[in-house]
């Protein structure tokens, strides 16, 4: 079973979300501040993490940041907050999604849901990959090319991550928004075409005979290993 870490500093709030989510199956873990939160995090390695964002001690943002820096561990962002700035800071930050009190729960698990579907369920030696002078880590968001990291805006490294984590499979461009910007996004699907650009760019120091991100026309990208 999955096991679900819910950061939240009200109780109440925290006990609600955990009856939602034993009710499916998983197994809840519980913080109630930020210092808190990375340690647990720590120590159960869970497959999500809920984030409140307003918490004392380290706020959500802060927490976010620290998770970050070596984990890939999938992050929803919950909070009273509405301003669409807040969002875009959490995405930004590497959530994968985010949640708005109050909340109903079919919507926290539909989320949690598409979340862990499109998140690459790695086994621990599939965790960095070798692929000729590119280094891909999936634990600590990182991409090398010949031992110099890549620096990645932090929706082009998911979408890159997501791709190299599924190779050799072809995903059309309303796949990916599905999988990286999320369901609810509402922009052109240029977004993915301009996305891939920028990541090619990137890589084209990268020796081509191990591979590329591939354009399949009619049939949208893929990440090709020879």
């Amino acid at each position: 079973m999955k096991s679900i870490l819910v950061v939240e500093d009200e109780i109440a709030i925290s006990m609600v979300l955990g009856a939602y989510l034993e009710k499916e199956g998983y197994v809840v873990h519980y913080a109630y501040n930020g210092v808190e939160a990375l340690q647990k995090n720590e120590e159960v390695n869970p497959a999500l993490i809920l984030l409140d964002i307003m918490m004392p001690m380290l706020d959500g943002w802060a927490v976010l940041e620290k998770i970050r820096e070596k984990s890939s561990c999938p992050v929803i962002m919950i909070t009273a907050l509405s301003d669409m700035n807040q969002k875009l800071q959490g995405f930004d930050g590497g959530a994968d999604d985010y949640i708005t009190k109050p909340f109903a729960a079919e919507e926290v698990l539909a989320r949690v849901s598409a979340v862990l579907r499109r998140s690459p369920q790695l086994e621990e030696t599939e965790k960095v990959k070798l692929y000729g002078t590119l280094k891909i880590n999936f634990l600590s968001h990182q991409v090398f090319i010949n031992g110099i990291e890549i620096q990645l805006t932090p929706r082009d490294l998911s979408l890159f991550l997501f791709l190299a984590g599924h190779p050799n499979q072809t995903f059309t461009r309303e796949r990916l928004i599905e999988n990286v910007w999320g369901y609810d996004y509402e922009g052109s699907d240029r977004a993915v075409d301009l996305a891939i650009k920028r990541i090619r760019k990137l890589l084209s120091g990268w020796d081509a005979s191990y591979g590329e991100i591939k354009t399949l026309r009619g049939l949208g990208y893929q990440f090709y290993i020879q």
